[in-house]
């Protein structure tokens, strides 16, 4: 794993230095894009316009377009502009984890505790899996600030949870929502029923990237010049529903049946 990000958390008047590291990995197939006549491998070049020629990484720069003129930043304006933020991530509350609505998540991140910050990063651990509470937060991170939730994980690392920000949450409004009609007490026993039937704990293991694994076997199949019977996905159905009852039934009968797991 690499560093991405090398600082403190504020836990008060503690400083815990830490660094991130990204939690997660993309389990999708890379698939590289072709030219559909010869196959030939598209590849992506940073051109500059006026001169039509290739540049090189270390020559480009970042700039702000304001009155038909750009502002070059550089790593040090990046720094000045919130200097204590590119270096901290300052705990401003404490919240319940269940206070903050899923759609605020982001990414995960592992935290690892760097010298003389192993002790105060394990009691800041043990604090907070002993409040079942989180530290909420504001830090820079590639360039702009977010919002960073901090919780234990699996009673052995603390994990940062990078938040969204309200402002980023798009309202509603404009979607067709069903009208806040009660519905029939007898539908909603038979839903709730049904949420009971298939309650369980929750275990991420039971659920797999099974896609990535069937595209595979076609790649492989195809490499053989193996020829392959598409099977088309059945088509969605659409319309009112005439009987929500009846559909509720054969979902618990069905249900019923399977062996449980």
């Amino acid at each position: 794993m690499k560093a991405i990000w090398n600082g403190a958390i504020g836990f008060g008047l503690v400083n815990i230095p830490v660094k991130i590291y990204s939690a997660t990995e993309t389990s999708k197939l890379d698939l590289d894009m072709l030219d559909k006549s010869d196959f030939s491998n598209i590849r992506f070049k940073r051109v500059n316009e006026n001169t039509g020629k290739e540049v090189k990484w270390e020559n480009i720069v970042k700039g702000y377009l304001m009155d038909d003129k750009y502002i070059i930043l550089d790593e040090e304006d990046y720094e000045a502009a919130s200097p204590e933020k590119t270096k901290i991530l300052s705990i401003d509350q404490f919240v319940k984890e269940a206070e903050v609505d899923s759609i605020y998540f982001e990414t995960p991140y592992y935290l690892e505790p760097q010298k003389n910050g192993e002790s105060a990063y394990r009691l800041l651990l043990k604090a907070l899996e002993e409040t079942q509470m989180v530290g909420v937060g504001t830090f820079v991170l590639r360039e702009s600030e977010t919002i960073g939730m901090i919780r234990p994980y699996n009673d052995d690392i603390l994990v940062l949870n990078r938040l969204r920000f309200n402002q980023e949450i798009r309202h509603y409004s404009d979607l067709k929502i069903p009208a806040h009609k009660a519905p029939k007490p007898a539908e909603l026993k038979m839903a709730i029923n049904l949420i009971e039937q298939l309650s369980q704990n929750f275990d991420p293991a039971m659920y797999k990237d099974t896609y990535s694994e069937d595209l595979m076997k076609i790649i492989k199949k195809k490499a053989k010049g193996k020829v392959l019977k598409t099977t088309k996905a059945p088509p969605v159905k659409e319309g009112k529903v005439i009987d929500l009852m009846a559909q509720l039934k054969a979902s618990l009968n069905t249900s019923k049946s399977k062996p449980a797991s």
